[in-house]
């Protein structure tokens, strides 16, 4: 038997496990109930996301929902996936579609350098308060904003889709639901508020000094006092609720110093972990590095914004100022991707990552294109804050550059990313309230000269 039939038959041998197992996942008629602690079981609170359910087979489930195994649980967490196409694309003319050169090297000598047109596959993001419907056909997601606008990603492509989704409430109790076996999800308002949500919330501290504030997601998931932490000590597994936890820091690059709220510390160690979100609404959300992580104090934050604090949202407008000094005004598309205001712009700074909504941008000011590799971007804030953000990420060579649909002409302008020197933004009608009371608050800080640390309390009355 030749070498091709042996691996012909080996790839058709997987194919059919693959079907089986993905036939087997769908034919299940109902979903499996899942063992849930007691404040798991109570009425949703405002501030959960919740949503209602049609599985494949026609059956619905309401109620309070969290992304697959105890990650994603509020509004503003935020929904991943990847765009299935790029329909911008074809607004830039194929002479001038971005392209990157790939050079071809022996012994640390160029021989030769190819040109190939730039990926322009691009990730989704977007709160999960932003969301109106998410609808499964076949291959593909489709998620639709409170816009209107719809975008279409592959369902197969590291989608928080495909992680399933538990959902408690309604005669049929609480139950995960397999990613295979669902339908339609329709995001909507809590119909009563329920108790306030245990949420982890605290001051998250850098190893440079830097502080950020507000709601937080440990080692990217745990969001709330009844997650857990885990780790070594002494050789010995162990877990500690984040409802006992007063302070966690850094000592080591593989331990962390747990300080109790009843006055006892331990140190685990062994576990690792993937970095810490913190939604700082001066900035939308930030995701600290473990390497730039320095220590986690915890404080009380309230409830968070509930599902009708997020704004219908709407097209990114503005203005394009090119190097040669060229100003073209109307609605953009950066990045030939983002075309929302409630889309995100993210850049690194120091082992900090931001996602910034760019309705919270004023302006983007790039250094000249021979300098990006040196120098950083400067991002300013509709609420006069500066970031000194690194050319990498949304503001990196990668970037595909900018579009820009002019009133009354029929086709847009396309500008190159190294062509483009500032760009400023409109600013939205209508803001996310918690991102607007802090703004407000930092404004008012800077002209005190007190020292601002956000203060997100949003607890209703419900």
């Amino acid at each position: 038997m030749t070498g091709g039939r042996i691996i012909g038959g080996a790839l058709a041998t997987v194919l059919v496990l693959v079907a089986f197992v993905a036939a087997y996942r769908v034919l299940r008629q109902e979903a499996t109930p899942v063992p849930l602690p007691e404040a798991d079981e109570e009425q949703a609170h405002a501030s959960f996301i919740y949503g209602r359910i049609t599985t494949v087979e026609g059956a619905t489930y309401e109620g309070r929902l969290r992304w697959g195994g105890g990650e994603e649980a509020f509004w503003g967490d935020y929904f991943n996936g990847v765009k299935k196409e790029n329909p911008w694309a074809v607004h830039v003319p194929p002479a001038r579609r971005p392209a990157e050169q790939h050079p071809f090297e022996i012994f640390g000598l160029e021989i030769f350098s190819r040109r190939q047109p730039l990926d322009l596959g691009r990730p989704f993001m977007a709160r999960f308060g932003d969301l109106a419907r998410i609808e499964a056909r076949g291959r593909d997601v489709f998620v639709t904003l409170k816009s209107g606008t719809t975008f279409k990603l592959d369902r197969f492509s590291a989608s928080d889709f495909d992680d399933g989704v538990r959902v408690w409430g309604g005669p049929r109790g609480a139950a995960g639901l397999d990613s295979l076996r669902i339908r339609t999800i329709e995001l909507l308002p809590a119909p009563s508020g329920g108790p306030i949500p245990d949420r982890l919330h605290g001051a998250v501290r850098t190893q440079r000094g830097e502080e950020f504030t507000g709601f937080v997601q440990w080692d990217r998931t745990a969001c709330l006092g009844g997650d857990e932490i885990t780790g070594q000590v002494k050789g010995e597994k162990r877990a500690i609720r984040f409802d006992a936890i007063r302070s966690i820091e850094r000592v080591a690059p593989d331990s962390v110093r747990v300080k109790l709220r009843d006055g006892g510390e331990a140190v685990l160690s062994g576990e690792g972990n993937r970095g810490v979100y913190v939604d700082d609404p001066r900035y939308g959300r930030v995701q600290v590095s473990w390497n730039a992580f320095a220590s986690l104090q915890f404080s009380a934050g309230g409830s968070g914004p509930a599902y009708g604090d997020f704004p219908l949202g709407g097209p990114l407008k503005g203005r394009v100022t090119t190097g040669d000094g060229r100003r073209i005004t109307g609605r953009l598309v950066y990045d030939l991707d983002e075309s929302e205001v409630t889309e995100t712009l993210d850049a690194p700074s120091a082992g900090v990552d931001y996602t910034i909504p760019f309705g919270l941008i004023g302006s983007i000011l790039l250094p000249a294109p021979e300098a990006r590799g040196a120098q950083s971007a400067r991002v300013m804030l509709h609420s006069g804050e500066s970031l000194e953000l690194e050319c990498a990420g949304d503001l990196g060579e990668q970037n595909g550059g900018m579009l820009i649909f002019i009133e009354g002409r029929p086709s847009p302008e396309y500008v190159p990313w190294n062509e483009v020197g500032q760009i400023d933004l409109d600013r939205p009608p209508a803001m996310y309230q918690a991102f607007r009371n802090a703004n407000i608050e930092a404004r008012q800080s800077r002209q005190s000269g007190v020292s601002y640390f956000p203060a997100w309390n949003l607890s209703r009355s419900e």
